[in-house]
């Protein structure tokens, strides 16, 4: 099980976070990630995310780091560039994720608020030219939100591609997945039936391509607590203001998705999610938790133990 760990929400200066992900690393950890790209979160702390991950990737020696990318926050020819150095300076460390975003509160950074369906487009635009940049190719593009004229880079990642993450629950945005991913992160909770739904939407659209779907290995955030009982009705509020974007949730659905109790008892469950749910790439969500109580967590799950 290749078993990650997220440390999110902006609660870890950069010290604490820094010895965090050095804990996961001599714990074993596939990869650790951090929060992405953020304008702003009031009252707290906000380091960019960007940089962040560039700052992790030379303080670390073998774990992968990941941070979200929002498709309005770069230019497609930049964040292809960024991308590609990263590659270029810790090969095959960078675990590149993307996706659309939905904070208004990025206007206050003079980014452009635009409906779902446009940030869409922009992301499958911006997700073409960037292959097409990887592979060496000379690029020129004239859609709705990426420009490019001649643009190309040096250097190019080995084999002339980087795998690409992307975050999506709904069918728009699941197409993306189909033709551009190679790694599908669900952004749901382990809630079977809405899994299912999404994993036939794409599907669905793996077919319109004549791709197999099989070929798109999954990846998923676990809301995990340690606690001496397994009973996950203490943890339903805390789960709620974490991640208000899954308010269409019940709490039986949320109960039934969080991951608690004493350290075997939360990996026994998050084996049986990946079993049920196909998720190759389980993350351990520890957002929100202090630094010390994170690594109680990271320590109890260890994979080396």
């Amino acid at each position: 099980m290749r078993l990650g760990v997220y440390l999110g929400w902006h609660v870890h200066p950069w010290e604490d976070l820094l010895a965090l992900v050095l804990r996961a690393e001599a714990e074993g950890y596939d990869a650790a990630w951090v929060d992405g790209d953020a304008t702003l979160h009031p009252g707290r702390e906000t380091l960019d995310g960007w940089t962040v991950t560039t700052a992790l990737l030379a303080r670390t020696r073998r774990i992968a780091i990941g941070s979200l990318r929002i498709v309005h926050h770069w230019s497609a020819a930049r964040l292809a560039q960024v991308a590609a150095t990263a590659e270029r300076i810790t090969p095959g460390r960078l675990r590149f994720l993307v996706s659309i975003g939905d904070r208004t509160i990025d206007a206050r950074f003079g980014l452009p608020e635009l409906p779902a369906s446009e940030r869409i487009r922009w992301l499958d635009e911006t997700l073409d030219a960037a292959r097409a940049l990887w592979r060496g190719e000379t690029v020129t593009r004239a859609g709705r939100y990426v420009r490019l004229s001649g643009a190309s880079l040096c250097p190019t990642p080995p084999g002339g591609r980087i795998e690409i993450a992307v975050a999506a629950k709904g069918a728009r945005l699941l197409g993306v997945v189909a033709r551009h991913a190679d790694v599908w992160d669900v952004n749901l909770p382990p809630v079977a039936p809405r899994v299912e739904a999404a994993a036939g939407a794409l599907a669905a659209a793996c077919a319109r391509l004549g791709r197999d779907p099989g070929t798109i290995e999954r990846s998923m955030l676990l809301f995990t607590r340690l606690a001496g009982s397994p009973a996950p009705d203490p943890f339903v509020a805390e789960f709620r203001r974490l991640n208000p974007w899954f308010r269409f949730l019940s709490d039986p659905e949320v109960a039934g998705s969080v991951v608690v109790g004493p350290p075997g008892h939360c990996l026994g469950r998050i084996a049986e999610v990946c079993r049920e749910l196909r998720i190759a790439r389980p993350v351990i969500d520890l957002s929100g938790l202090p630094a010390g109580e994170a690594a109680g967590v990271i320590a109890a799950l260890s994979p080396e133990k």
